[in-house]
């Protein structure tokens, strides 16, 4: 019997990436839904900040970290962190935690590669 004091993995995640917006929104969103999990919001702004609210099994964690840095996402390192826990606790933890659901908000601010030359050369 499952306790029902188990606090859920909910993930609030930063990323960074060089795909258009529009674009970016597609492919994850279609690699998050092809890995079993489902798509709660998803929202673009003109400044290219995206934000995706997402959940899926914790089975799938390993195929969902994967996808988001195939898909062109840069997690912050606080954001790999947290996955590589998840993914961690999820193969070394409880046989039933596989069917724990994960809740992850991930905000992506997108910049052309023009954008990144031009705030690379601004910082140095």
């Amino acid at each position: 019997m499952k306790s029902l004091n188990v606090i859920p993995w909910a993930l609030q995640m930063r990323a960074m990436s060089g795909e258009e917006p529009g674009r970016l929104v597609k492919t994850v969103t279609g690699a998050i839904l092809g890995c079993g999990g489902w798509m709660l919001s998803r929202s673009a702004t003109d400044t290219g900040l995206i934000d995706l609210l997402f959940e899926f099994e914790r089975r799938s964690c390993l195929e969902i970290y994967s996808v988001l840095l195939a898909s062109g996402v840069e997690l912050s390192r606080a954001s790999h962190l947290q996955f590589t826990e998840l993914c961690q606790c999820t193969l070394h933890g409880r046989e039933d935690c596989g069917e724990e659901i994960v809740s992850v908000d991930l905000e992506i601010q997108t910049f052309s590669i023009a954008d990144r030359a031009s705030a690379s050369l601004t910082s140095q």
